[in-house]
């Protein structure tokens, strides 16, 4: 499932009566990853926020699905508009689905795109498909099986993006850590196309280092965007790592990441190099799952 941190109201847990949208009561499911709730959006009129055991999976608006609420996912969203000229449609696959507001993204800005979404959570998905549907013309094909697995069965050179956004118990599994995982994504890439990785670590930032290098291995042009205090190791937060075998539209990225709400700051080349500090590439044998974030970042 996705997964980002930020803190929410979780208002009355319950299944909603009222029907969708401001002023619904909670709904609330057991799913395979745990308690699902979807949390009305006070201040929009048919949105909401998804919430796994008391954790901040997506956002979703239904009535304007390029609207992207949570600081991480807007990252993610300038990427997927640079990754190909502004409306052209293109391929992409989803490691991780939560709410699909990724995917509802690249199909309300990228008509006619071809996508898969791969989610574990078989229940979770059809929460999500029963409560927030997607649009009936999106091409949106959802497989319900591991991230790995699903990526497996994508034809080589079919994606112009591949994004992972994959969260187990807020932690990202090992097995979506390593040069091989890395290997298999390039494999299902097109040549000019682009990988995008949520990737959640705190202080001493040993993790997202290590996920540096081990792109690096695998992809030859980087970068990170992230908040400047995770990126000097004063918090716990997520951080975008953009990798590709193409030059990477830095200039454009740095702007937009430059001027969100929240403003991120963009990573590359020498600095980005030094900032992963001689860490080493992850390899199968060695991969460990990312690390659990304090209870302090739901709060």
């Amino acid at each position: 499932m996705e997964g980002l941190f930020r803190t929410v109201d979780n208002g009355r847990m319950g299944r909603s009566k009222k029907g969708r949208g401001r002023g619904a009561d909670v709904v609330a499911e057991a799913v395979d990853g745990g308690l699902a709730e979807l949390v009305p959006d006070p201040d929009r009129a048919r949105a909401w926020t998804l919430l796994v055991d008391g954790a901040p999976q997506s956002h979703v608006d239904l009535d304007d699905p390029a609207y992207l609420s949570f600081e991480y996912q807007r990252r993610l969203g300038h990427v997927i508009d640079l990754v190909a000229p502004a409306g052209r449609p293109v391929h992409a696959v989803h490691l991780g689905g939560g709410a699909f507001t990724l995917a509802r993204y690249v199909a309300a800005t990228r008509p006619r795109s071809t996508q898969q979404i791969v989610e574990r959570d078989a229940a979770l998905v059809q929460l999500v498909r029963r409560e927030l549907p997607l649009d009936p013309n999106a091409r949106v094909r959802v497989r319900s099986t591991d991230a790995r697995e699903g990526l497996a069965k994508v034809p080589d050179g079919w994606a112009d993006l591949v994004i992972a956004d994959v969260f187990s118990g807020a932690r990202t599994p090992a097995h979506l850590t390593s040069t091989e995982f890395l290997t298999d994504v390039r494999r299902v890439l097109k040549p000019d196309g682009c990988y995008a990785a949520n990737v959640a670590d705190g202080p001493p930032l040993a993790h997202l280092r290590g996920q540096i290098a081990t792109a690096a291995a695998v992809l030859p042009e980087l970068a990170l965007v992230a908040d400047p205090t995770v990126l000097r190791g004063r918090r716990f937060g997520n951080a975008v790592l953009v990798a590709s075998g193409r030059p990477l539209p830095l200039a454009e990225l740095t702007r937009r990441a430059a001027s969100d709400p929240h403003p991120g700051r963009v990573e590359h080349g020498r600095t980005l190099t030094d900032f992963t500090g001689g860490a080493a590439p992850v390899t199968d044998a060695a991969a460990v799952a990312s690390p659990a974030p304090p209870p302090s970042v739901f709060r």
